[in-house]
């Protein structure tokens, strides 16, 4: 699959490593940064999602997202991410990524809204409405980036670390592990100003998380590849 993601916003607090541990599959270790491990809530919005080599489809190829993650290893290596849920706007994506990947997607109405310009404001509000998940499950957030120095995140820091992601586990009806590998060019990162967030994703996900403020970043844009699942042998 291609993917052109717009308007990304990583937000992530520390949530200690045994209580995401309990919510992940056997076989999957929660990954930290200096002992300590993390939780991501990331709001963006899609264009041009087709399969490679085929034409995007009028009506199916856009839609907005909001994905809840932490971070995993298996076996001490092979890096990547679980999801908690991923509530997306599309009904068809949903049910396309359920069958194909096994990822826990959920249809909800989304609205995003972002002005023109350099350092554009976005306003994302998502509200799942799919009786498969837990409820209330909403998030509304406004957000901008704080200024426009943008660079790769350094490898070996904590941007890093929750940011360059590349490999994706899901868990399918039977209990057995599958991956994915996501490609793209580094993340062009800059810091990103919260002006508002009201958000239930990460309680009806069954994660307690702290009232602190989260750590914060902002990616424009990135062209993404994602190759088809494959059953973790």
């Amino acid at each position: 699959m291609h993917q052109d993601w717009h308007h990304l916003l990583f937000l992530h607090w520390e949530v200690p490593p045994g209580e995401l541990q309990a919510l992940v599959p056997g076989g999957l270790t929660i990954d930290t940064f200096e002992g300590k491990a993390y939780i991501g809530l990331i709001p963006f919005t899609m264009t041009g999602v087709r399969a490679v080599l085929a034409p995007a489809l009028p009506g199916l190829s856009s839609f907005h997202e909001v994905n809840l993650r932490t971070y995993v290893r298996r076996n001490g290596g092979d890096p990547g991410v679980w999801f908690f849920s991923l509530d997306a706007s599309s009904a068809f994506a949903v049910a396309a990524a359920r069958a194909a990947y096994h990822l826990p997607y959920f249809h909800a109405r989304i609205e995003l809204e972002a002005s023109k310009g350099p350092l554009p404001e976005v306003a994302f509000r998502s509200h799942r409405h799919d009786p498969r998940g837990n409820a209330p499950a909403h998030l509304h957030v406004r957000y901008r980036p704080s200024d426009g120095v943008v660079r790769a995140a350094a490898s070996g820091t904590l941007d890093h670390f929750l940011i360059e992601r590349y490999l994706l586990y899901a868990q399918d009806e039977k209990h057995d592990l599958h991956r994915a590998r996501v490609s793209h060019q580094p993340y062009s990162v800059q810091r990103a100003e919260v002006m508002e967030l009201d958000e239930t994703l990460v309680w009806a996900a069954g994660v307690r998380r702290p009232d602190s403020a989260p750590i914060r970043h902002y990616v424009r844009e990135v062209s993404v590849k994602v190759t088809p699942p494959e059953r973790v042998p």
